[in-house]
């Protein structure tokens, strides 16, 4: 039994986003909602909802207890990036690489993982 979550366009870049992503991957469910609490990154409020909203589609579709649930697969993927220019001196002007992420959680019951 798997539940997948996904959050697409995210607008942080996904060299940040992989840093939170990757010290919940292996945990179980209650776990990585705590670590993911008290990160002090501004990325891990969007992992935290995507890990919850995998753990409601596990609940919902395979009627199973949060508890029961480990975070089997866990990355990050690089979506669109948007380019920008910033002007430059004498007339040059350099380009700024707004990034974005898509997010995928996978929940597994703890036999499976």
């Amino acid at each position: 039994m798997e539940a997948k979550a996904q959050a697409k366009y995210v607008r942080v870049s996904p060299r940040k986003a992989r840093i939170v992503v990757d010290t919940v991957r292996g945990k179980s469910v209650e776990q990585a909602r705590e670590i993911l609490m008290f990160t002090n990154r501004a990325i891990a409020e969007d992992v935290l909802k995507v890990l919850n909203s995998a753990v409601a589609n596990a609940e919902h579709q395979h009627h199973v207890r949060a508890e029961q649930l480990v975070v089997k697969t866990a990355f990050v993927d690089e979506g669109p990036t948007l380019k920008r220019i910033r002007p430059r001196a004498k007339g040059s002007a350099s380009r700024i690489r707004k990034r974005m992420s898509h997010i995928t959680i996978i929940v597994a019951t703890r036999e499976e993982a």
